[in-house]
């Protein structure tokens, strides 16, 4: 049996989404490639917070009838960004199944651009002149889902941006973004190639670089924590590289109970829950 792939909306007055015909067609595959391709972001919170955002270049909706009946109020609202120049299409969710091969995509799916690029000399303006800032920096974190967990605490904490390299590190895919729950539209993800730059430039940007290691003496409710400030988490299981480590001002641990420790059965975290805690304990300065 072919594969169905939806077409253009009809255009009419109604509600802003059409519904499309079955031509037969195969459906595109996601895009997963490097930035300027064009990908296919998918889950009801994703897919809000990048039609509610005017820096995404949105391209095509397609949701199911039920979703959008659910949803009615919120696309409305988030459509109206477009001014009319973006229309939901109806389809099956069958239809959703083969665009985006097994993915969990709610109904929803946006075709869309990758964001436009931000840069750390961007930031350092923006924040130039702010009474307070928090800064998320990630040493060679490679797995799309926790660079996309970290993202959504730090949208939850108040994080000005999440600061990674460009080498061993994701770029903006749909599981990132999926995994991000709408946080990828929210916080900027600045890409850097060489990261001991970036924090010596952060560091003369009057921040604090506060770097997470598991085999510090102190704990990170203990640390002094100062308007400007970055958090600095490195790979999963390999922890900060020396050079990032020592350029960092302080180095704090999470505290664990005894109990986690014996016979090493648990000797750290998950990156991103470690980044949850340590977000909230940085959350609001207190030097």
């Amino acid at each position: 049996m072919a594969n169905h792939h939806p077409r253009t909306p009809r255009r009419g007055s109604g509600p802003p989404y059409g519904r499309s015909d079955r031509s037969g067609h195969r459906p595109p595959a996601p895009s997963l490639g490097p930035r300027g391709d064009r990908l296919w972001l998918h889950g009801i919170h994703p897919v809000l917070a990048a039609l509610a955002n005017p820096e995404r270049p949105s391209r095509r909706l397609l949701v199911t009838a039920e979703v959008a009946e659910r949803l009615a109020d919120r696309l409305e609202a988030a459509l109206a960004v477009h001014d009319g120049r973006l229309k939901a299409e109806i389809v099956d969710r069958r239809s959703l199944d083969n665009l985006l091969r097994g993915a969990v995509h709610q109904g929803i799916a946006l075709e869309s651009d990758p964001l436009p690029e931000t840069f750390l000399a961007d930031l350092l303006i923006r924040t130039e002149h702010a009474a307070e800032s928090l800064i998320v920096v990630l040493d060679q974190v490679t797995d799309p889902h926790n660079v996309g967990a970290i993202l959504r605490s730090a949208a939850a904490f108040g994080a000005d941006a999440v600061v990674t390299t460009e080498r061993h590190a994701p770029g903006e895919t749909p599981a990132l973004a999926k995994a991000a729950a709408g946080a990828l539209d929210l916080v900027p993800l600045i890409r850097v190639g060489n990261l001991a730059r970036a924090l010596t430039d952060l560091k003369a940007a009057a921040y604090r670089c506060i770097g997470l290691d598991n085999d510090a003496e102190r704990a990170i409710d203990v640390v002094p924590v100062p308007a400007r400030r970055v958090l600095v988490l490195g790979a999963e299981g390999a922890g900060m590289r020396r050079l990032t480590h020592d350029l960092c001002d302080d180095v704090a641990r999470i505290p664990m109970s005894a109990r986690a420790y014996a016979g090493g059965a648990l000797e750290s975290l998950n990156v991103s829950n470690a980044a949850a805690i340590a977000l909230f304990a940085l959350a609001h300065p207190k030097p």
